[in-house]
């Protein structure tokens, strides 16, 4: 494994040195880990987020292996393919989990601009109840019919289990590993982080409602779906994201603008 700290203090800077379109996207990018770990999804240097290269079907961005998220920047982050190639250069390496099931969910769902998977505290308690999540405020309403579930099978890096990801996550923007963690999918980077945000926050008022002891008032089946249609608009083509990712943008310049270099 190379010397992160020696990794981190070399990173070549790529500003004026990639297209205008791969430097938006790796701002975007870094700028939704630094997010990330401000609202306490991920402090280890495990788990990813990773982005398509925009004009580059098979390549993508993503983290490389020894980073915490909060030292990540638009330079730090390594482009690769399919294959797993380091088209980025340099000695970074990739996660051969996260590599795995990322990877294989941007190539067969070429829809799909952005993966996000942590291992967030509510989330991992929430992936081992056997009910799964339950809709109980208006907020998780925007989550109906839109989470699929996946069962902990051990790491996954097996090659094998890529594929049943994703099926299981079907046509959804959200996967809740079992026993393991949370993923969410999007058009764009911000539709993606949305998503957690909405995932992360339904999970944390299951916990904290169940663990009151008291009668739970639950929402029913028909207001769950009709809530759900107002929240997507005429036809359900709403992009979600396209006015909240501006914000936490912001969020992640006013904690240190260094994520754009």
């Amino acid at each position: 494994m190379p010397d992160m700290a020696s990794f981190k203090d070399n990173v070549i800077p790529l500003h004026g040195k990639v297209s205008d379109a791969e430097w938006e996207t790796r701002q975007n990018l870094a700028a939704a880990f630094r997010t990330a770990h401000h609202f306490g999804w991920n402090d280890t240097v495990r788990n990813h987020i990773t982005a398509q290269l925009p004009g580059a079907e098979d390549e993508f961005l993503m983290n490389p292996l020894g980073l915490g998220w909060h030292e990540i920047t638009a330079s730090s982050l390594v482009r690769t393919n399919f294959a797993g190639d380091i088209l980025s250069g340099g000695d970074a390496k990739l996660a051969p989990a996260g590599f795995n099931f990322h990877s294989e969910i941007l190539k067969c769902k070429p829809e799909i601009v952005c993966v996000l998977h942590v291992h967030e505290i509510s989330g991992t308690a929430v992936s081992a109840t056997e009910e799964g999540l339950i809709t109980f405020d208006q907020g998780g309403c925007m989550l109906h019919g839109e989470v699929g579930y996946h069962d902990f099978e051990g790491l996954a890096n097996e090659a094998e289990e890529a594929p049943r990801i994703v099926s299981d996550l079907g046509d959804k923007h959200a996967l809740i590993m079992r026993n393991h963690g949370l993923v969410t999918v999007g058009r764009t980077i911000g539709e993606a982080f949305t998503y957690m945000h909405s995932l992360i926050t339904a999970c944390r008022t299951q916990v904290q409602l169940l663990s009151m002891g008291v009668p739970i008032r639950r929402l029913a089946e028909e207001i769950c779906v009709q809530t759900h249609e107002q929240m997507m608009g005429p036809g359900g083509n709403r992009t979600i994201g396209e006015r909240d990712w501006p914000m936490y943008f912001r969020i992640a310049e006013g904690l240190d603008p260094s994520f754009k270099d």
